[in-house]
């Protein structure tokens, strides 16, 4: 089973609606009121919290040495995907943990939420 979790930064006093901004975000396509992403620091920390998976021949797909999941990373340079398979709940949250860190609250497109209080 896949899930992805998806991440981005409103600029100061902007907020937008999320499903269009995740749609748009997902297409590539820049969206006026984000904020531009540190993505190498992101990447670099994702790296770093998943030290023991097996990353393939890239720095954006990471598989657990356990056989217990394995996430792939896509980003723009306002945006980040992590495309999650098989994954437990709790390295999830590693993710989010990370991504909290950057001011970046969880969309959760499934549901659809984003999950930022407002």
């Amino acid at each position: 089973m896949s899930y992805d979790l998806d991440f981005w930064k409103y600029k100061k006093n902007i907020y937008l609606d999320n499903q269009e901004t995740y749609e748009k975000c997902s297409d590539e396509h820049i969206v006026e009121g984000l904020e531009d992403l540190p993505i190498e620091l992101i990447l670099k920390d994702i790296q770093d919290e998943f030290i023991t998976w097996k990353m393939a021949d890239s720095n954006i797909d990471f598989e657990n040495p356990e056989g217990k999941g394995a996430f792939q990373i896509f980003n723009t340079k306002q945006f980040v995907r992590f495309d999650c398979y098989g994954m437990e709940g709790e390295d999830m949250n590693r993710i989010i943990d990370v991504m909290t860190k950057y001011q970046c609250p969880l969309y959760d497109p499934q549901v659809p939420q984003r999950y930022d209080g407002k």
